[in-house]
């Protein structure tokens, strides 16, 4: 016989910010011990102060929250998945990248420097870049990762009216 699949539903704690791995991992092990249903816990790295936890019934949150000393609240109601979704897929940070676009660099001997992106190349990950606080000129290459996007390019209409 098989069984009917429950509904799963998801539910956002607040923690002690910088705590959110160490209370998913007590979560899991009290989840094991006490034989909880909890489904997934989610720390999300970019998302200071939350965990979500995914279980069949609103009770078995409280049940294992209950008692664990960086456990601020349980946020009330339901979060979507919709929501969530964002935590879990990431996207390559070159999919963002476009030529004209101003980033900072965040690793390597430039690091913090601004810089004008002038090349993009996809298949090797790597952006070429003009840094623009040197006083001459010179165009660099670095993987993509060493980038964070600051501004994104103007539009074609307006580069192609200032050529």
């Amino acid at each position: 016989m098989e069984a009917k699949e429950e509904q799963s539903l998801v539910f956002a704690v607040r923690t002690t910010a910088g705590q959110e791995r160490n209370v998913a991992d007590i979560l899991a092990a009290r989840a094991q011990s006490k034989g909880l249903d909890l489904r997934a816990i989610l720390a999300p790295e970019t998302l200071k102060g939350y965990i979500f936890i995914e279980v069949p019934s609103p009770h078995l949150v409280e049940d294992a929250i209950s008692g664990i000393k960086h456990i601020k609240s349980r946020v009330p109601g339901l979060v979507s998945f919709v929501d969530i979704e964002r935590y879990i897929i990431t996207k390559p940070v070159i999919e963002e990248l476009e030529v004209g676009a101003s980033v900072e660099i965040i690793g390597g001997p430039f690091k913090g420097m601004k810089a004008t992106i002038t090349r993009v190349d996809r298949s090797k990950q790597e952006v070429t870049l003009e840094l623009l606080e040197a006083t001459f000129t010179l165009p660099i290459t670095v993987h993509a990762d060493y980038v964070k996007l600051t501004r994104r390019a103007k539009s074609d209409e307006e580069s192609s009216d200032a050529a």
